[in-house]
């Protein structure tokens, strides 16, 4: 009895020493909202408990976030630019520069794995742009401009390319762009030496038409790539080549259980578990996370359709420990958290919320 006792203890004092407090950055909309700009909140990755939630930088529109390799620099996707911030021994945000982003309503940016590279996506431009990244950080001058054609059968959505999203792939050699206007997930081969781009052979692979392609994923090692398309209610998974990377389409399956109604509801962000053993992917105007169990061959099943707790999750994170998700409810100006079963990947809504101006990205800071 003793000896059980003492191995509780032991193992209770070793959840508590590798938990932490870990911050992570939100991004909003500020126009006609309350919103300033980027805001620092934290999070007790033992308990789930928020901590305060503070303004880390004014800016204008900081709509998507995303941290330099090193975690020196984030750069963010604004109202019409790309700008360059420092961070901080305490969290605070540090304007440094900002670039025209090369198109019209940027959304969406990445940083290649050397960190010299920064490549965003121009929704309504229905172009990409990618950026040299000095070492102090700045934006530099403008490596690559690439400008879709095209339309969809969805003729209130996809009158156009919309450039919704851009990526990095794991082996820093190919970018990746959904495009919702156009159906397509486009491919670029990516010179790391000056930043180049060059269509991929072939160019891009297709969701089912109408469905419009915003977010993906890639799954641990890059073996598959999970794409959440806006309009479809759905996630189109696809194998993928490492080496050319070509995308296989394997299935494109429904983020809606049986029945529900899919009216006014579309799909937003989608995250693979650090395990690769489950996929989420939120839902607007239903207010809803679902989860997938991902089988060994990439393919998906609904294990769980939950409240996201927070209103319209335009945008979702999970920790680094992978024990906690993050909901930002853009519409009800908060955040949520929900807890990550670690055995079924289910999502249990937590008693804890902060609230924030128009959330529209969450950000954590990965621990060194």
């Amino acid at each position: 009895m003793h000896l059980r006792i003492a191995l509780l203890l032991f193992l209770l004092l070793a959840h508590r020493a590798a938990a932490g407090v870990v911050p992570f950055y939100v991004g909003t909309f500020t126009d006609h909202t309350a919103s300033k700009g980027i805001y620092l909140c934290s999070l007790d990755t033992g308990t789930g408990i928020l901590g305060p939630c503070t303004l880390a930088a004014a800016a204008k529109n900081p709509n998507f976030l995303t941290l330099s390799p090193d975690h020196q620099y984030l750069f963010a996707a604004l109202a019409k630019t790309v700008g360059s911030f420092k961070l901080r021994a305490d969290g605070k945000l540090i304007a440094l520069n900002a670039q025209p982003s090369g198109g019209t309503v940027p959304c969406h940016v990445s940083v290649d794995a050397t960190g010299r590279h920064l490549f965003v996506a121009n929704y309504d431009g229905g172009n990409i742009a990618g950026f040299n990244v000095g070492a102090d950080g700045l934006i530099g001058e403008r490596t690559a401009l690439k400008k879709f054609s095209g339309s969809g059968p969805n003729v209130s959505r996809q009158n156009k390319p919309y450039a919704h999203s851009i990526y990095v792939s794991p082996e820093n050699t190919v970018v990746y762009c959904c495009d919702l206007g156009t159906d397509n997930v486009r491919i670029f081969r990516f010179d790391s030496s000056d930043g180049g781009l060059a269509p991929a052979s072939p160019p891009a692979a297709k969701v089912p038409p109408g469905s419009g392609p915003r977010h993906l994923v890639f799954h641990p090692g890059g073996k598959f790539i999970y794409v959440s398309n806006e309009m479809g209610n759905s996630v189109s998974v696809f194998a993928r080549d490492a080496g050319s990377g070509a995308l296989t389409a394997l299935e494109t399956v429904s983020t809606m259980p049986e029945g529900a109604p899919k009216k006014g509801v579309t799909t937003a962000e989608i995250l693979c578990h650090p395990t690769g053993k489950w996929l989420y992917v939120s839902n607007r105007g239903i207010d809803t996370i679902s989860v997938f169990k991902i089988a060994d061959d990439g393919r998906l099943t609904l294990i769980q359709s939950t409240s996201s707790v927070a209103k319209f999750p335009r945008s979702i994170a999970l920790d680094p420990t992978g024990h906690w998700l993050i909901s930002a409810g853009q519409n009800d100006n908060r955040i949520a958290v929900l807890k990550v079963d670690q055995d079924t990947g289910q999502l249990t809504p937590m008693d804890q919320s902060a609230a924030i101006p128009a959330p529209v990205c969450v950000l954590f800071v990965p621990q060194k």
